[in-house]
């Protein structure tokens, strides 16, 4: 049974935090709000919690999984990024975006797109997120919770609390903010950028 955790983004939720991080440290499923709805996230290098993940979303081995970061160096250190990419993710960077990037050795292989050798980028502007990376000293490893079948993500925990799926998640984070609005995707593999999916950032930087 999904244990449920109410975050406060205002606040400095230490005890909470540790407790979310200890348990993303033993392996569970934690589903969480962010700006552009719902999001599944575990931590990074662990087999178990991603193929938990792959079952709850049914997604096969060229999904490009994306990593919370906190920053700029952070990103750095997980994704290859040149100049030119690096001037674009200072000015979009928080925001509603999600970059494809060529990953570094940093990233487990098992996180990866199998056949790009990519990983998904986000720094968003959502505290909770953000503050889950801090406390677990990395970037967290995340997935837009979309059920099998729809296009949307869900933006409240009761559109899933009631779902077989729910059965998997460990702990469900509720907060007092959720947006709704898809990310923008950006492709930084080649240059020039190229946006996959219009949202919520604003694409004219891209242009």
């Amino acid at each position: 049974m999904s244990q449920y955790i109410e975050i406060n983004p205002y606040s400095s939720n230490k005890a909470l935090l540790t407790e979310i991080v200890q348990a993303l440290k033993e392996g569970k499923v934690i589903a969480y709000p962010t700006d552009s709805g719902y999001a599944l996230g575990c931590k990074m290098g662990l087999k178990k919690p991603l193929q938990q993940i792959k079952k709850i979303r049914d997604l096969d081995d060229k999904h490009n999984f994306t990593l919370i970061c906190r920053d700029l160096s952070e990103i750095s250190h997980y994704a290859r990024v040149d100049n030119t990419a690096y001037r674009l993710l200072k000015r979009a960077t928080p925001g509603g975006y999600t970059f494809i990037l060529s990953a570094t050795s940093k990233v487990p292989g098992l996180m990866l797109n199998k056949s790009k050798k990519t990983i998904g980028i986000r720094v968003p502007e959502h505290p909770v997120p953000l503050m889950i990376s801090e406390a677990l000293a990395e970037p967290l490893l995340s997935t837009t919770f979309i059920l099998p079948g729809e296009v949307t993500a869900l933006v409240y925990s009761e559109d899933f609390a009631n779902e077989p799926c729910a059965q998997m998640i460990d702990y469900i984070l509720e907060s007092d903010y959720c947006g709704y609005e898809p990310t923008t995707v950006v492709d930084m593999t080649e240059t020039p950028a190229t946006v996959l999916r219009v949202g919520s950032g604003d694409v004219s930087i891209f242009e």
